[in-house]
């Protein structure tokens, strides 16, 4: 599932060949994905010229200057093509600028989403979610929103109204780098670890960002290439292999029905 690197480096993709540019056409080849598209896309974003792109959490944000925006989320195997020889047949919504520029989202599972908001409105996605962890989580803001929380600490990284954007593969790595045990009450980390932990953060989303995100199954960068942060791993999915830091074997286990990949013997 495309991550918060992921869905930056795709912004940061589509940024170049949208930004500033007049959308000539919209084709909408289905009438859903996870939900169905908005009615008047077509309309309201045939025309309108691209005033900038964004992220919130794994969102992607394309704004015009109808005072419109359109929310992608790009689901488990989401991604964006530009200017692919040929459209796909998973190819579900394709943006054609006045350069003559082709974007289309690719979405063989269907899990993603388009929605389009106006200026001022609420977007529902967005109501409950924390705060960003780019560039920089803000360890007194973690401290208090982890206060009294007797859930595990990879648990509680996971709820988007704590950190909005977390994923299981950067949580798993940033608690390795703290020395943090999935397992360890959120509540009880103590202050010197959660600022460690608040940094390992930033750090792992940011070198992931530059590496452009990590290929699991799916995922691709827009102009095709692959991410290789997944090459850099220290303990995600690498059960058994020994710990980069003891040489202790990496451990696996499933926590909220999901993989947790750490080192028994660093992380405390």
């Amino acid at each position: 599932m495309p991550e918060l690197p992921e869905v930056e480096t795709t912004v940061r993709g589509l940024a170049q060949v949208l930004d500033g540019r007049r959308i000539s056409r919209v084709t909408v080849r289905r009438p859903d994905l996870r939900r169905p598209f908005p009615q008047d896309l077509g309309q309201r974003m045939t025309g309108a010229t691209v005033t900038g792109l964004t992220r919130r959490a794994k969102y992607g944000l394309i704004h015009t200057d109808r005072n419109d925006t359109m929310i992608f989320h790009l689901g488990m195997s989401g991604r964006w093509r530009i200017d692919a020889d040929a459209l796909d047949k998973h190819d579900h919504l394709v943006l054609e600028t006045d350069e003559g520029r082709v974007m289309a989202l690719n979405d063989p599972r269907r899990f993603g989403s388009v929605d389009l908001v106006a200026k001022g409105e609420d977007f529902a996605g967005f109501i409950d979610l924390g705060p960003e962890p780019l560039p920089a989580v803000d360890p007194r803001e973690l401290a208090g929103r982890l206060k009294g929380k007797g859930t595990a600490i990879k648990l509680a990284l996971l709820d988007q109204r704590v950190i909005a954007g977390l994923g299981n593969i950067y949580v798993c790595e940033a608690l390795y780098r703290s020395g943090i045990a999935p397992g360890r009450k959120a509540g009880s980390v103590g202050k010197a670890r959660l600022e460690k932990l608040a940094v390992a953060i930033g750090d792992v989303l940011n070198e992931a960002i530059e590496a452009g995100g990590s290929t699991l199954r799916d995922y691709a960068q827009p102009d095709g290439d692959l991410g290789y942060f997944s090459k850099k791993f220290d303990v995600y999915g690498r059960e058994g292999a020994d710990c980069h830091g003891c040489g202790a074997p990496v451990r696996r286990r499933v926590q909220g029905g999901r993989s947790t990949f750490y080192c028994g013997a660093c992380q405390r």
